[in-house]
């Protein structure tokens, strides 16, 4: 008896089903933050004590150079960043826990381009980084940050853009690699000195030249600063303190770096890092 062989048909790839898997990997990533409560509080327990314990310590030793100002109201927009970034970052590395269990490989022979499930990781990431940053939004009161709404939605904006930047770079980085204890090694050992050189714990102002080179072509700067502006326009701030605290960055000695630059550069970036991100994918066994 001859057996008849059964044919099996995949799917031809198309935009809805590049969107149908964005949108499932953008889904699963926030499922997998929202059950994972030890490290929603995890990712917060850092910023919260560099605000309220290092802020409060170095506000004590700086206070009669920036008379009316409370010194965690100029450390609160670095905090924003320090949450979002390193949220942004530990989503990244969920590539390297997807490889060790399999679940990427799942991924990489659907019938979706490799693209769409980087730009699907991408938002995840930024999304829930979001959601993490938004927790710190809330505390503004505790800082004398008003609760603007026209502040609110600019800081989730720039929070979102920043976040999807990073979200890409920690793709990138997660692409080839095999193990966590790899990754979260290579994560630190850039990250950390990228927030430290940003601004986000110390103004931008007077600073020697060669830390001042540093922190301008360090890019994390032009995700910091659009955030500070954005929290002192709201802010009745003495003018010799706006000088110290908020001087904005400057090329060149002279020249103020508006903010939409900034935030030019940012998504710049961020385009780039997802395109070199999706080429990782594509190289990706």
């Amino acid at each position: 008896m001859a057996t008849e062989a059964i044919s099996v048909r995949v799917p031809a790839r198309s935009a809805g089903h590049d969107l149908r898997a964005v949108k499932i990997v953008l889904h699963r990533e926030m499922l997998r933050f929202v059950n994972d409560r030890t490290r929603m509080l995890s990712m917060l327990v850092q910023p919260v004590l560099w605000l309220f314990v290092m802020g409060t310590g170095l506000g004590s030793l700086v206070r009669g150079s920036i008379p009316g100002v409370d010194y965690r109201t100029f450390m609160y927009p670095g905090m924003i960043s320090m949450t979002v970034i390193m949220t942004a970052m530990f989503s990244a590395g969920s590539i390297v826990w997807d490889r060790e269990f399999g679940f990427l490989r799942e991924m990489l022979v659907a019938p979706v381009s490799r693209s769409a499930i980087v730009v699907g990781k991408c938002l995840g990431g930024a999304v829930v980084a979001v959601g993490q940053g938004v927790v710190i939004v809330a505390m503004a009161g505790l800082v004398g940050v008003p609760y603007a709404p026209g502040l609110i939605v600019t800081l989730l904006l720039e929070m979102f853009l920043a976040a999807f930047t990073i979200t890409a770079f920690g793709v990138t980085l997660a692409a080839r690699m095999k193990n966590m204890q790899t990754f979260f090694g290579l994560m630190q050992m850039a990250i950390m000195p990228m927030m430290f050189l940003s601004g986000a714990m110390f103004p931008l102002a007077n600073l020697p030249s060669w830390l001042h080179v540093l922190t301008v072509v360090n890019p994390m700067t032009y995700a910091v600063d659009p955030m500070r502006q954005a929290v002192f326009a709201y802010l009745d701030v003495p003018a010799v303190a706006e000088a110290v605290l908020n001087p904005g960055v400057r090329w060149f000695g002279d020249f103020q770096v508006p903010v939409a630059l900034e935030l030019g550069i940012v998504a710049g970036l961020g385009a780039v890092l997802l395109g070199v991100a999706v080429l990782q994918f594509r190289k990706a066994e």
